[in-house]
């Protein structure tokens, strides 16, 4: 058993002391140095603080953070800096997910088993894509409950075709082995495929499948994520527990206001209008953002924050063209002229935490805030 900073990470069946609640999460991307591409650590620091300051969950090693293009010894590295960096500041409770999909079944169970050692509380694991074809339902399903069964940690299957050789883990499968494996802590659903998660939430978000498919970890429930932030809002009415969104990196604050909002109109319809108006800044904003990749997310931190840099080869930058055009589209701009404001009131009211209100009597039982 893993031990960081007095926190157990624990093994299956052992309590786990970083939570995993509802919430909204930041796919953090990897800096590189200009010229030799090595780790930019300072900057990731830097960068992990301001989301865990803005409330942002912390997921890393995912898409966003260019985890195909790491070492190995790179994605325990960036592990180890975040947790350190969280703990010094003053969020030791913060839990991290990582990314550990890859190619074999072997291997992810090995990234995994050094991401709990390095300080992840949680794993996400995206499905075996390069031999897709060669792949049916039953050789899918077992790679997540091998993976699960193997892993020291929880483990949120991660649904994302674009990213997976085209695999497409439909509802019926992911229930599946949400019942079929107690290590199983949730799934995120870059498909974009509302009524999936509706199907999912349906079957899994409810009393009754707590108390017939209990989680090995208590603190470990089984989480419906949606991948965008294009429908935080109709996704709570559906029981959804929030999302983990790229956007999360530029404009944090719209996105965990939009989350509180969206959990909270659950109960009080009178939150909803305002509610609307945040999701339809941000389902433009994240549309538009979403076109630009890696690249234009990192532009546009550095035209935010700073900080940013080029993704690592063979990925490139936006050209300059490009990058007028997303900075001056109206789309970020208006999100901008949000995020800005929210960071204005912030510093009015400098909050020592920001909690999200429960999604419904499913989950009144529950903590609803990534540092809960």
């Amino acid at each position: 058993m893993s031990k960081i900073n007095g926190f157990a990470n624990g093994i299956n069946g052992v309590k786990h002391s970083r939570p995993l609640a509802p919430g909204i999460w930041a796919p953090v991307p990897t800096f590189f140095l200009q010229d030799s591409e090595e780790l930019d650590l300072a900057t990731f620091k830097r960068h992990v603080l301001y989301l865990a300051k803005a409330g942002m969950g912390i997921l890393l090693c995912g898409s966003m953070g260019e985890a195909h293009h790491l070492e190995d010894s790179e994605r325990t590295l960036l592990i180890k800096t975040a947790r350190q960096a969280l703990d010094a500041a003053g969020f030791s409770h913060a839990p991290i997910i990582a990314g550990t999909g890859v190619g074999s079944t072997r291997k992810t169970i090995e990234l995994t088993r050094q991401a709990a050692e390095a300080g992840a509380d949680y794993a996400i694991v995206i499905a075996s894509g390069y031999y897709a074809g060669a792949l049916d339902y039953p050789a899918l399903k077992a790679f997540f409950l091998e993976v699960a069964e193997a892993s020291p940690i929880p483990i949120m299957i991660y649904n994302y075709p674009g990213a997976a050789g085209g695999i497409e883990l439909d509802s019926d499968i992911i229930e599946s082995i949400a019942k079929e494996s107690s290590n199983i802590c949730g799934v995120k659903l870059t498909c974009g495929n509302v009524g999936k998660l509706v199907r999912i939430a349906t079957a899994t978000a409810v009393p009754s499948f707590d108390k017939l498919y209990p989680r090995k970890n208590k603190d470990a429930p089984f989480l419906v994520l949606g991948g965008f932030a294009d429908f935080i809002l109709p996704s709570a009415f559906a029981r959804a527990h929030g999302a983990i969104a790229g956007l999360g990196n530029v404009a944090p604050r719209s996105l965990v206001r939009l989350t509180q909002l969206s959990f909270a109109a659950v109960q009080d319809p009178t939150l909803l209008p305002e509610a609307q108006r945040i999701q339809d800044i941000v389902a433009a904003g994240d549309r538009t953002i979403a076109l630009g990749g890696i690249s234009g997310t990192k532009f546009l931190l550095e035209k935010l924050l700073g900080y940013g840099g080029a993704p690592r080869r063979p990925m490139q930058r936006l050209t300059k063209e490009r990058e007028e055009a997303l900075w001056q589209h109206k789309n970020v701009q208006t999100l901008v002229e949000l995020e800005r404001a929210l960071e204005r009131e912030a510093m009015v009211k400098m909050p020592s935490s920001i909690a999200l209100n429960t999604n419904g009597a499913d989950r009144a039982s529950r903590e609803v805030s990534a540092f809960a």
